[in-house]
């Protein structure tokens, strides 16, 4: 195949002494040997063919002397047996100048400004140079440099953080007539020196009231604002009354510390903490201790205003999965505000964590990776002014709610023919709980039918069994009774605690047989047998009864008749035939007629 026509055919010089021309060859013309294709520089301002040697790798390259030359019109042809190619490059050689890389850098360190040099092989042309800075945090950034010598060149690089690792390098163009960069020095890394620690630490405080004073611990870490600035840091702990001079305490801790423990009095004590390294201490972190006058108000359930105290409610919170919202009602009396709490607080120490706000916030969404589901956190808010905090809220909730891990136990069980109440007296919502307890449900069912229990819900179980529910909307409730169940009857029931994650499935049932009602055997005694033995009775005392309650001949003796008072004659009562016409006059036997 014929040859390509080269391509990238550029010309240019690095020290003003010698031009060197390269280009792509093109693609494989299947031809070797003496018919592989021949490379051939001519320069058309001098109508000289071009003294150089030409040698192709990756790219093809040749070079040679510039003499007093500045303008070039250099082709480059190549031919084999099968055709022939060119290209061109008209150029202006001080407009090419391509620089050798700098080398050789090093350089003098302060804590927060490096001045690099380096050594560059052109001699005679005017540079304008680059440094480009990695910072720690993986960006990078240039800064120019026309501070060119004979020999050498440099760059001072200012604004930097003090002990802190960086990574150089340097390359160069043409100042005048600038047409590309050199490549990239070898690359320099450079710390530089220690000062003395910038910021403040962010402290914290826990008081615990004991006989006769207070234990303190103390919590410092490096906040955004807090560099150390040096190779290792300690502590530097002091603490002294307010009221008087007295000698201070005072205790040095290394840097593997972040907390510590003091004993002081009822006294009002001022606190500072500050880092050290080899150069100096950082500005003091200062925390002010009331005096403690028997109103706890700094870690207690008691609440500081100008106008007194009043006890603190906790209120719960609601979390989500991106943590937990914690507002609270601004006062203007406070510089900042902070909320402190446990990351493990079924442990201890528990691994307290703070932040801080400013004074014109009044909400924060906390978030923690230690935060768990199932594990209630409680909150504290404080106001802080001239150094001095005081509790104003508290907070508690969870990130999560899952059911109740206990459920309450049923102790006494009351019964009757047709209602059951049960008591738990015992049972406690409180923070050992994965879930805030919001109620109760009272499950309860016959053993072998589907129950519809007057006021209760439906509820289904997994295996298709019905139960009726009760709701008790009151955790505080620790009784219920059931009613409207039918006496001589088998019921099981259960009682569960419901948290905003709902409740654990049921394990355990009570079963109960209601007596028979009482009620009904009265009954039955009043209308079957009371009736059955007055009748025994009188079937008994026939006679009798028949005679003085309905005889077949009335006796006068018992005649309303004769009650009145005209027919009595004495105290025999009297029957004046004359008055008293009869329809029907019977004699049942001589002997009664004679006594007539």
């Amino acid at each position: 195949e014929p040859p390509d026509t080269p391509t990238n055919f550029s010309c240019h010089t690095q020290d003003m002494r010698t031009i060197t021309c390269t280009w792509s060859q093109g693609g494989d013309t299947y031809l070797y040997g003496r018919h592989s294709p021949k490379y051939t520089l001519s320069e058309e301002y001098s109508k000289k063919t071009v003294p150089c040697t030409v040698s192709c790798s990756e790219q093809c390259s040749c070079s040679w002397d510039i003499g007093q030359q500045r303008s070039f019109n250099v082709t480059v042809t190549v031919e084999n047996p099968l055709g022939r190619k060119a290209a061109v490059d008209v150029f202006d050689v001080t407009h090419r100048i391509y620089p050798a890389a700098p080398f050789q850098l090093w350089e003098e360190c302060m804590d927060k400004e490096i001045t690099l040099y380096w050594k560059h092989r052109n001699k005679g042309i005017e540079l304008f140079c680059q440094a480009e800075v990695l910072q720690p945090d993986g960006k990078t950034e240039l800064r120019n440099s026309s501070n060119t010598h004979l020999h050498y060149a440099s760059v001072t690089l200012g604004g930097l953080q003090p002990y802190t690792e960086y990574t150089v390098r340097v390359h160069c163009g043409a100042a005048k007539h600038f047409w590309t960069w050199s490549e990239w020095s070898e690359t320099l890394t450079i710390r530089t020196k220690e000062a003395a620690p910038s910021g403040k630490l962010d402290i914290w405080r826990e008081i615990t009231p004991v006989l006769g004073g207070r234990n303190v611990t103390l919590f410092w870490k490096q906040g955004p604002g807090f560099r150390a600035n040096g190779r290792s840091i300690s502590y530097e702990v002091t603490w002294a009354k307010v009221e008087d001079g007295s000698k201070p305490g005072s205790i040095s801790l290394s840097s593997a510390y972040n907390s510590t423990s003091i004993s002081i009095d009822n006294h009002s004590y001022r606190i500072s903490i500050m880092a050290k390294n080899s150069v100096s201490y950082s500005l003091p972190s200062v925390l002010i201790i009331p005096k403690d006058t028997g109103n706890s108000i700094f870690n207690s359930g008691l609440f500081f205003s100008f106008l007194g105290t009043k006890e603190l409610k906790e209120e719960q919170v609601i979390g989500t999965n991106h943590g937990i919202f914690i507002s609270w009602e601004p006062r203007h009396a406070y510089e900042s505000y902070i909320i402190d709490w446990c990351n493990f607080p079924m442990l201890q120490p528990c691994d307290l964590q703070w932040k801080k706000f400013g004074p014109n916030t009044s909400s924060a969404l906390i978030n923690s990776a230690a935060f768990d589901p199932g594990v209630r956190y409680n909150f504290h808010i404080y106001g802080s002014v001239a150094n001095t905090a005081f509790l104003l809220e508290k907070k508690t909730g969870y990130v999560k709610e899952l059911p109740p891990l206990l459920d309450p136990t049923v102790e006494k069980v009351e019964l009757s023919f047709n209602e059951v109440t049960l008591s738990w007296d015992s049972y406690r919502a409180n923070e050992s709980q994965s879930g805030f307890v919001r109620g109760y449900h009272v499950y309860v069912s016959p053993m072998q039918e589907d129950c519809s229990l007057k006021g209760s819900k439906k509820h289904v179980l997994p295996d298709d069994s019905v139960l009726c529910r009760y709701t008790i909307d009151n955790p505080e409730e620790r009784r219920y009774t059931v009613k409207h169940l039918l006496p001589n009857t088998k019921y099981k029931l259960a009682v569960k605690a419901y948290s905003g994650g709902g409740e654990t499935p049921i394990v355990n049932f009570i079963y109960i047989d209601t007596p028979f009602n009482s009620n009904t055997l009265y009954l039955l005694v009043l209308l079957v047998i009371v009736p059955a033995l007055v009748a025994a009775i009188c079937r008994w005392k026939l006679k009798w009864v028949k005679e003085h309650c309905c005889p077949v001949i009335p006796s006068p003796n018992k005649s309303t008749v004769l009650s009145f008072k005209e027919f009595k004659i004495g105290s025999e009562k009297v029957l004046k035939i004359s008055d008293c016409i009869p329809d029907m006059l019977a004699v049942d036997s001589k002997a009664e007629a004679q006594k007539l």
